[in-house]
């Protein structure tokens, strides 16, 4: 699942127009490896929200910046699990 979310992610990337061509799961999002700003950032989390159906808060933006792209596919893999999980027990989210 990781390896999918991994070149979803990378897709959008680089229809955003980043160089995504020496990215490895070590990158950075943020200033020290991809420079994603705040609206970017914010952009590829809504590309993921709509495609796997998560929910990122406006608040995580500077937390996102932080991880790199493993981290923050994991964070994806985590979140799809969660609300697999919630919804097969029948529990609201």
């Amino acid at each position: 699942m990781q390896d999918r979310i991994r070149a979803f992610v990378l897709s959008a990337l680089a229809e955003m127009q980043y160089d995504v061509s020496e990215v490895t799961g070590d990158t950075d999002l943020g200033p020290a490896g991809l420079d994603l700003e705040s609206l970017a950032l914010a952009d590829l989390s809504v590309q993921v929200e709509d495609e796997y159906g998560v929910k990122f808060d406006l608040d995580e933006m500077e937390t996102t910046a932080l991880m790199t792209l493993d981290e923050f596919t994991a964070d994806v893999a985590a979140r799809i699990a969660a609300a697999t999980a919630t919804a097969a027990s029948g529990s609201p989210a």
